[in-house]
């Protein structure tokens, strides 16, 4: 149930990321539809749903820490992940500028929750976002901002901390409405802003979090929105922005702010829409570009750039508006590039998962998408992405595409299931062979003991080599080599016709030498397979069918 309280503590905080994420998931496709400024790429929804998605997921792992106590998190803590989870996770120019808004209102809110914090919490966003836009244009989601601040600004002197919110919020509804006449890309269109109409939507969310109860629209009413199709958001944008750069390039960087300062300049002579957020060390940078290289070049200078996004603006277009679709996809979840192109390959759409960085839902609903078929079969490869699956499969539904989702728990077994796949059977066949081949396989991996702790094969001490089958410990080793072989042996002890072994980035081929050897020698007709995973995070992957 939404928070009652005339306040804005920590579950309150808690009730408005959900709900945010909940409402830009409803409307992210009508606000995909009117997005033709900067760039009429049509995935500003998008970028504003998985931007909010990180937030609310930082947001749940600060309460999920006090699972086991009475208390909730400090204000101070849930605003403060909020800002963090936006800021690792902001897509988009849209995006990056809603990260900073929450950002700003952070600051202050970590401090009180009362209704005069919130007002300057509202007017430090609107601030720390116009800082944060090298040219800022009016008619954009900065001008909402601004009206936010200034409609709850008006409020002065009002204890209530409903009527700062619902003042902020009606104040953005007003100013969204007057952005086609401010900006002539919008007017020629017909449409509102896009990220001014997902600001809104987030100011919503606010409202009926600290009020118990959604908004009145009153007389604010938006104009009629009607899909911006690629001719006419380009006929819109013509000399404009359409025109402009060809990349979007979008990184995390860790340095300091005399470095930014330096990065900001030499970014702004290299491209345009220029948005550097953040602080305290860590900044997510976003530009539009020709030169992507230059652009990554620029941040390795400054510092560490890392999670680097590049998107080609016109091959983005033509891949999603042009062809008809293909019966049916595949789409896989991997943990490095190796796998990456062997999935590919073998005609795959591939989502690539980082260390540390599983794909958020979102990011799987792209993937589908980019599969172009009317049935796609999903394989998140990870029992971790469970969830996250289930949600971006639902979505997908939604969108009239045919979603099968089989709960493949690592790599191996997405590899074994994409082998038995046939695009020309029945979809329920295909989906049923899929799911038995990799029921069948076995799972296994390397990995390096971070620290002393209990294992259900004893205590290990930092640097130990663990071997894990099906995700317990079973084997707890000094070698690479002698753990391999001795979970590969635990794991054909139950029987096996193959094993399949993906390699690390830094592990050399004589291990998989060896290992094949070992098999060969200890098992008849038992056959090997090895790949190269490259980046995942681990030495080595087993799989046996």
């Amino acid at each position: 149930m939404p928070q009652t309280a005339d306040d804005l503590d920590a579950v309150a905080v808690r009730t408005w990321c959900s709900l945010a994420l909940e409402a830009l998931g409803r409307e992210r496709a009508a606000i995909d539809a009117i997005n033709v400024y900067p760039v009429a790429d049509g995935d500003t929804g998008t970028n504003l749903y998985l931007t909010v998605e990180s937030a609310a997921g930082a947001v749940e792992a600060v309460f999920a820490g006090h699972e086991t106590g009475a208390s909730v998190p400090a204000l101070a803590d849930a605003v403060r992940a909020m800002a963090h989870g936006a800021l690792i996770g902001a897509r988009g120019n849209s995006g990056t500028i809603l990260a900073q808004l929450l950002r700003g209102m952070a600051g202050v809110l970590a401090e009180g929750q009362d209704a005069d914090h919130l007002r300057l919490a509202l007017t430090r966003a609107a601030t720390a976002a116009r800082q944060a836009v090298a040219h800022p244009v009016e008619g954009t989601v900065l001008t909402v901002a601004t009206a936010a601040a200034e409609a709850a600004g008006r409020t002065a002197g009002d204890p209530s901390a409903r009527a700062v919110v619902q003042a902020a919020y009606e104040g953005a509804r007003t100013a969204l409405d007057a952005t086609p006449g401010q900006l002539a890309v919008l007017g020629r269109a017909g449409v509102v802003d896009a990220g001014g109409r997902g600001l809104v939507t987030v100011l919503e969310a606010l409202v009926e979090a600290v009020s118990g109860e959604a908004p009145e629209h009153g007389t604010w009413v938006t104009p009629d929105i009607v899909p911006v199709t690629t001719a006419a958001a380009d006929d819109c944008a013509a000399g404009g922005p359409q025109d402009g750069p060809a990349f979007e390039v979008i990184y995390l960087l860790e340095a300091g702010d005399d470095a930014v300062d330096r990065l900001r300049t030499r970014l702004d002579g290299l491209g345009d829409s220029l948005v550097v957020v953040g602080g305290d060390g860590l900044w997510n940078v976003h530009v539009h570009v020709d030169d992507a290289g230059a652009a990554v070049e620029a941040g390795v200078e400054a510092g560490r750039p890392y999670r680097i996004r590049i998107t080609h603006f016109g091959a983005d277009r033509v891949h999603q508006h042009h062809g008809e679709p293909a019966q049916r996809g595949v789409v896989v979840v991997v943990p490095g590039p190796g796998l990456s192109g062997l999935c590919s390959e073998a005609g795959a759409t591939t989502v690539l998962a980082r260390p540390g960085e599983p794909p958020a839902s979102g990011e799987l609903v792209d993937a589908i998408r980019r599969a172009h078929a009317r049935e796609v079969v999903l394989l998140p490869n990870d029992a971790e992405l469970r969830h996250t699956a289930a949600a971006a499969a639902e979505q997908a539904r939604t969108e009239g595409i045919r979603v099968a989702l089989i709960p493949t728990r690592a790599a191996v077994q997405g590899i074994a299931a994409l082998a038995v796949h046939e695009p020309d059977r029945s979809f329920d066949e295909d989906v049923v062979a899929m799911t038995a081949a990799a029921g069948a396989t076995r799972y296994g991996e390397l990995a390096v003991a971070e620290r002393q702790s209990w294992t259900m094969a004893g205590i290990c001490q930092a640097g130990d080599i663990l071997g894990l089958i099906e995700g317990d410990v079973a084997v707890i080793g000094e070698d690479v080599p002698g753990t391999a072989r001795a979970v590969v042996d635990r794991m054909l002890a139950a029987g096996g016709e193959l094993v399949t072994l993906v390699l690390g980035e830094d592990v050399p081929d004589a291990l998989a030498d060896a290992l094949e050897e070992h098999v060969r020698e200890g098992y008849l007709a038992v056959d090997t397979v090895v790949y190269r995973g490259g980046g995942q995070g681990t030495p080595l992957l087993i799989g046996v069918e």
